[in-house]
């Protein structure tokens, strides 16, 4: 039973997947590690959203369509690439900007949350630098949805 339910799901997935990004090792693998970010993205986010008191529901579902949204971008360059004949150029791209994206807030989320203090400093500054920005803007986006600052006029 286990051997048939594993051969129906990969006769339906794998070729979706395939036209979908591509096949071949390489493209496995980026898929992979996209997939592997994002869901520590989403630990490191549901940790500090919950320290800093800023959890909504809400930003949670949102951020549903945000990942799938996300997910599809690579698609969408390995459907550019054959109709340029790029040979993975524009999925190159973009899955590498991903990675680099999610990373980031990975790590900003994960400074957030507290854990900063289990790298080394000479690990943590330069992490620091390389997220400030993302750091700030998270930390902004916590205070505005904070229960506290509901309802005061000013946030909306």
């Amino acid at each position: 039973m286990q051997k048939t339910l594993a051969a129906l799901f990969g006769s339906i997935f794998v070729p979706i997947f395939e036209f979908l990004y591509g096949g071949g090792e390489t493209v496995v693998s980026i898929m992979s590690a996209i997939l592997l970010f994002v869901v520590l993205d989403w630990l490191t986010g549901t940790r500090a959203a919950k320290k800093d008191l800023s959890y909504a529901s809400k930003y949670g579902l949102d951020g549903l369509f945000r990942t799938f949204f996300i997910l599809l971008l690579p698609a969408g360059g390995h459907m550019l690439d054959n109709v340029f004949g790029l040979s993975g150029v524009v999925f190159g791209l973009l899955s590498i900007g991903i990675l680099y994206h999610i990373a980031q807030s990975m790590t900003a989320n994960a400074i957030r949350a507290g854990w900063g203090d289990f790298f080394p400093q000479w690990i943590l500054q330069p992490l620091l630098n390389w997220v400030r920005s993302e750091l700030e803007q998270k930390i902004a986006r916590a205070i505005d949805r904070q229960p506290a600052n509901k309802g005061d006029g000013l946030n909306g």
